[in-house]
């Protein structure tokens, strides 16, 4: 199995869990974000995850290819450039927290934008290879 596929495998429906519980449970994820952007601890942890996340899928899997593949790369680097700034910039990233979840549609725009890209991550890890 290529590792884009066994990552998007995993990644896919974690995606589509948290999406469809951010768009379900839509006002316990503005407190949960409320409260770890005003948490220097969430955020150093939030970065320890996020760091080592994004350096294991960019060891297993770091190809700009023309295809859905890529957005394995593209996520192994935000996971990598998060958790390096969540650990070096925690000021900015609460900043940066605040900013973005004071509208009022942020959580549900970004409950649908992570419910489609964990669906199609999930379509492509397991739907059946080309030729099989």
């Amino acid at each position: 199995m290529l590792p884009a596929v066994f990552i998007a495998r995993i990644i896919g429906p974690v995606f589509v869990v948290i999406a469809l519980s951010i768009l379900l449970n839509e006002q316990i994820y503005a407190a949960i974000v409320i409260e770890a952007v005003h948490s220097p601890t969430l955020i150093y942890f939030s970065g320890l995850l996020s760091l080592p996340i994004g350096i294991v899928t960019l060891n297993v899997h770091r190809t700009w290819t023309a295809d859905w593949r890529v957005a394995i790369t593209i996520l192994g680097w935000l996971f990598l450039i998060g958790g390096i700034v969540r650990i070096l910039l925690p000021h900015a990233t609460a900043w940066l927290g605040n900013a973005i979840f004071a509208a009022p549609a942020a959580m549900p725009v970004i409950g649908v934008i992570v419910l489609i890209i964990g669906g199609w991550l999930s379509f492509e890890g397991y739907r059946p290879a080309k030729g099989a």
